[in-house]
């Protein structure tokens, strides 16, 4: 594949350039919080740091963390750097307790990330020919938007089909002659036996690449949708938080993604002591945002926990790669694409009068989560009918609904049926293979 850059000057700036490019950026956003956001301007207090503190990258270290939790204390204004009258959008994720987390965007922001996308879908071949099906979900969800935004910027011909109506799905894709697919792993294996089923061949649809993200796959599924769909699957990855996807993105080499780094400055940290680690140690995946405007994040722990490499890369790009996350710091599931903590299902059942003995079972069939909760039954409960409790575990599945936005299936279980450890129920079984 001929070498492609959206922003070519960028993707492919000597190191030494890029540091100096972040660290007046960074400069420049420890004074922004500082200036705007008292909650910035109390923990850098607590620390007893000033901006004059922040010369360069190399004192980043120094600046607190923030984390999920932050952003739920000060939800929805408590982090907004700029006046409402300059925001012109806001994306949001669920919380673990139903408290959401919103993130804000200026114009500016909104722009600077449709560029994120735009390199992710010209690192995987798009030019202006291409035809690129967004088959994420629009709304308050980053991926359709802004996968949207980065097909406009490239010049492609945007199908905004949202996830869903595989059998539209399919009629689009087959007569406007899709070239690029764009959204989650699962979904992809899902069109791809879909297609199967309707007797089609890989060959016969115009697919070249796909840009699947939003929650883990293997290699081996990467190569399974390859195989059903007849073309290049690639990774993307982002967070609500930060921006949504195109944070970093996967180059035809396929061993990693590039950290659009005059954007995000990654750093592996120690998840207990919050030590810095050097290239190449696995720890706990932070970001800083230098260039987002309304709802600017310093030191954002993410949970993920990954590994960073500078090593050089066959298609051009200086971008520091991220390994693929290889788990998680907290209890957090990604459950078709969706961020579930075993929290949220606690919850719903105290609110509903249970006791919070319950089993969240994982798996994937097919190249899609199963979901599964077990809730034990009080002692008086277990003695109602049949229809008494599929009635109940009907109920139960709409509040779960309600709380997480996405459905599981809910099984009431037998008094004190659900295997303990310590004393303990075993919380969450995930027989998901996502690492190879």
């Amino acid at each position: 594949m001929e070498k492609r850059y959206y922003q070519r000057e960028i993707e492919t700036m000597p190191y030494e350039q890029m540091r100096a490019l972040q660290s007046e950026r960074l400069c420049k956003q420890v004074r922004h919080v500082w200036d705007n956001v008292p909650f910035y301007r109390a923990k850098m207090e607590e620390k007893g740091l000033t901006p004059d503190d922040i010369k360069s990258v190399d004192d980043l270290h120094k600046l607190p963390f923030i984390c999920k939790d932050d952003l739920r204390d000060q939800y929805p204004y408590g982090l907004l750097a700029k006046p409402l009258s300059d925001c012109v959008r806001i994306q949001s994720t669920s919380g673990t307790t139903g408290r959401r987390v919103v993130a804000f965007y200026t114009q500016n922001d909104v722009n600077l990330w449709e560029d994120c996308c735009a390199r992710a879908i010209t690192a995987v071949g798009g030019t202006n020919e291409d035809v690129c099906q967004v088959a994420y979900g629009y709304g308050l969800f980053t991926g359709g938007p802004g996968l949207n935004g980065g097909s406009h910027k490239v010049g492609c011909l945007t199908l905004p089909m949202s996830s869903g109506n595989t059998e539209r799905q399919i009629q689009f894709m087959m007569d406007l002659g899709a070239t690029i697919l764009c959204c989650t792993p699962s979904y992809a294996a899902y069109i791809g036996e879909a297609l199967k089923e309707m007797g089609y061949k890989p060959e016969d649809n115009k697919l070249k690449a796909g840009i699947f993200g939003a929650e883990p796959w293997t290699n081996e599924m990467r190569r399974d949708i390859e195989k059903s769909l007849g073309i290049k699957a690639y990774d993307i990855y982002g967070l609500t938080e930060t921006t949504g996807p195109g944070v970093s993105f996967e180059c035809e080499e396929q061993t990693g993604m590039h950290v659009n780094e005059d954007h995000f400055i990654p750093e592996i940290i120690d998840p207990d002591t919050g030590e810095v680690l050097p290239e190449g140690e696995k720890g706990e995946l932070v970001f800083t945002s230098i260039t987002k405007e309304a709802f600017p994040l310093l030191r954002y722990r993410t949970r993920d926990i990954c590994v960073l490499s500078r090593k050089k890369c066959s298609c051009g790009r200086t971008l520091i790669k991220m390994a693929k996350p290889m788990g998680r710091s907290d209890d957090m599931l990604i459950i078709r694409g969706v961020n579930v903590f075993p929290s949220q299902i606690e919850t719903v059942l105290l609110k509903e009068g249970y006791s919070p003995n319950y089993q969240i079972v994982v798996d994937r069939v097919n190249n899609t989560d199963t979901f599964d909760v077990n809730v034990e039954m009080t002692p008086e409960m277990f003695s109602d009918t049949v229809k008494g409790t599929q009635a109940a575990e009907a109920k139960l599945v709409n509040a779960m609904l309600n709380m997480l936005g996405i459905r599981p299936s809910v099984h009431l279980v037998a008094p004190k049926s659900i295997t303990r450890s310590e004393g303990k129920a075993v919380r969450v079984v995930d027989k998901r293979k996502l690492h190879d």
